[in-house]
């Protein structure tokens, strides 16, 4: 059965009233013939034409013209008597039906202007709204809803939800907003095994309508029909070149969505991309803190030669806090085959193995694979409770285990495990558990032995400090590059508004002046995680931007004129960096001498403070860094800090010269 459009029930409504407004013209025009030039009365019926243009456009307007026009002459004497005798008539109406649709069409169009400009001033504030919440750095969820709120109201749509891909092929509806009482689910696992704008999109890589979902099967189809959505229409959410999500927008009408659609959706897509990338980029750092953390304690512990039990309890515990796992476990490999637990950690109060079990790990058990592999292995299971699986996943529930040798001195000497009873570990699981049976190894084959200890400490640096430098590159290669783009892209959108529309020219002025502001931030966090000044242009640049930084005056003595060994630089830069930061915070210093010079093979570093002193070298993670970072270089650190006499840090690090440079300033 053909269906009729919400337009085709309009028109003759529209139609209609049209004709009644004539009706009503025709009346007054009527009334005054007796007293007005009968011509001269024509030009009321503009007053039926303009609102017609100005409510449903120029067409239905001209259609008006013409309906006054035949009126006039049929119903008002005595242009009807006169009509074909005197041309004047002719000429008189013919110059209205123009004139008229003239003039309804200017009408229409400036009906039209005004609708435009009230639409791009609504998105624009839609778009700054949500902009500023992505500045902010405001919660996914909070973001999420606030941009699945503005698309639904600026689409016109009923119903809108944004829906995240998952690893399993599956969609979630993570934010939705309604117009009506009716509600789209949230946290609510789709299968895409039906008719869907979040299926299309994944099939298509871009926008996609669905224009109806009658005789559709699937989940998100038979949802559509129980709310009585009619169409649809989605954009993908792309996120770091990856297809990450999709916002759907239904209505429950027969008309279609307007052209622009698409477009207008998708401005709101990058927001929650660049919102996604920003909160992968902080959990990133989040992550790589807490890991560098945990091996700086790990190898802490190894430093301090505390027994190997004590820091295979510490590794257990720390892993489980790392990847999130529920259990961790560390085994050692036995000559006659079997396995021996020598430490574990429950993230719950579970009852677990008692240290010392022994067993046989047979397969497909992670640590079997292990063992017979020398590497990596993990396992991954759709049920927890399979029959075919060993005791250990099916009476403790195991849905995924990865577990990494140990390998001391060339053989493997046991494994370090994780297991989770909820969902799959982390691709990267296997290289974080990785970074500690390094420290486990060196524990185990000479905690004690100062040439291991330094090389384990020179690789935590390594990495801390290579970790800063790709982090900063990211940063300034990437979001930093992209926000002044975006911003130069904002001022050449702000040149382009007209001049009657001062406000949207000042909204996107601001919105440049907010970018401009979220741009130095940035710059502000990536010196702190690494200076690129130090990279590429040497310690001395890198230690002036430092002093001009600096809340406390900084005196600067610098006597070096080379270049030094990228490590060298770097703890050299941290030292000082580190020294200048604990008298501005605890010291309560009025200024801070920095001294650098090249001597005896070595470059030497003193830092020395006016502040209240009483500092204590062994107390604080940040001194004991400092002497972390030093040691692993075979340098020497020396502390003084008496009460109320100020501090003095003396650094002593073993350099070779790289190139001499020539100190621009």
């Amino acid at each position: 059965m053909a269906t009729v459009s919400g337009a085709d029930v309009r028109w003759p409504v529209r139609l209609l009233a049209s004709a009644a407004m004539v009706a009503v013209v025709t009346g007054a025009v009527l009334l005054l013939r007796s007293h007005v030039p009968v011509l001269s009365l024509l030009v009321l019926y503009l007053l039926a034409v303009l609102p017609v243009a100005i409510w449903w456009g120029a067409r239905l307007a001209a259609v008006t013209s013409l309906v006054s026009v035949t009126v006039f002459v049929l119903l008002v004497p005595p242009v009807g008597s006169l009509l074909v005798a005197d041309s004047r008539e002719i000429v008189a109406l013919v110059v209205f039906l123009v004139t008229a649709v003239v003039v309804g069409n200017l009408a229409a169009r400036s009906r039209q202007s005004a609708l435009e400009s009230a639409r791009l001033t609504e998105e624009q504030s839609a778009l700054r709204r949500v902009a500023t919440l992505v500045a902010e750095s405001s919660s996914q969820s909070t973001v999420f809803e606030a941009v699945t709120r503005e698309v639904g109201r600026l689409c016109g749509a009923d119903l809108a939800r944004m829906e995240r891909y998952e690893p399993d092929g599956t969609v979630t509806g993570v934010a939705a907003w309604s117009r009506v009482p009716d509600q789209l689910a949230v946290g609510t696992h789709f299968a895409l095994d039906g008719l869907s704008v979040a299926r299309e999109v994944r099939r298509a890589g871009g926008p996609v309508r669905l224009d109806s979902f009658a005789g559709a099967t699937g989940e998100i189809a038979r949802e559509a029909l129980t709310l009585g959505i009619r169409s649809s229409i989605g954009c993908p959410i792309v996120v770091n070149g990856r297809l990450w999500g999709v916002i759907a927008a239904s209505t429950k009408s027969d008309d279609p969505y307007p052209a622009k659609t698409e477009s207008q959706i998708a401005s709101f897509t990058e927001l929650v991309a660049t919102a996604v990338e920003n909160a992968e980029a902080r959990g990133e750092l989040r992550r790589m803190a807490d890991e560098q953390a945990a091996l700086r304690r790990v190898a802490t512990l190894v430093a301090r030669a505390v027994a190997p039990d004590l820091v295979f309890a510490a590794v257990a515990r720390e892993v489980v806090q790392l990847v999130g796992a529920d259990t961790a476990a560390i085994l050692r490999l036995d000559s006659d085959g079997l396995a021996t637990l020598v430490a574990t950690h429950s993230a719950s109060e579970q009852e677990m193995l008692a240290t010392g079990t022994r067993w046989k790990p047979e397969p497909p058990s992670p640590t079997a694979t292990v063992l017979a592999t020398g590497g990596s292995a993990r396992l991954d299971l759709d049920s927890p409770s399979p029959a075919d699986q060993p005791d250990f996943v099916r009476l403790e529930g195991v849905r995924s285990a990865v577990a990494t040798p140990i390998i001391v001195e060339g053989r493997c000497w046991g494994t370090i495990s994780v297991a989770s009873r909820r969902d799959p570990f982390l691709p990267a699981t296997e290289q974080r558990l990785a970074e500690f049976t390094e420290l486990v190894a060196t524990a185990i084959a000479n905690a004690e032995a100062r040439t291991k200890l330094t090389q384990s400490r020179a690789r935590i640096v390594a990495t801390a400090d290579e970790t800063r430098r790709r982090i900063e590159r990211d940063l300034h290669d990437g979001a930093q590059q992209r926000l002044v783009s975006l911003a130069l892209n904002l001022r050449g959108t702000q040149s382009t508004v007209p001049a009657e529309l001062p406000e949207l020219g000042e909204s996107i002025g601001q919105a440049v002046v907010d970018l401009q502001e979220v741009l130095e931030e940035l710059r502000e966090i990536s010196r702190g995680i690494h200076p690129a000044i130090l990279s590429e242009g040497g310690l001395a640049l890198a230690l002036r931007a430092l002093a001009r930084r600096s809340a406390v005056p900084v005196e600067l003595r610098l006597e070096i004129t080379s270049r030094y060994p990228q490590a060298v630089e770097v703890a050299a830069y941290y030292v000082i960096s580190e020294a200048v930061t604990n008298t501005t915070k605890h010291a309560k210093a009025s200024y801070v001498e920095v001294g650098v010079e090249e001597r005896d093979g070595a470059l030497r570093l003193r830092v020395r403070d006016d502040g209240v002193g009483g500092a204590e070298p062994q107390q604080g993670s940040g001194l004991i860094g400092l002497r972390d970072r030093v040691e692993a270089l075979a340098g020497s650190i020396d502390i003084s800090s008496p009460v109320g006499e100020g501090t003095v840090i003396e650094v002593a690090l073993p350099v070779e010269r790289v190139e001499p440079h020539t100190d621009p300033s």
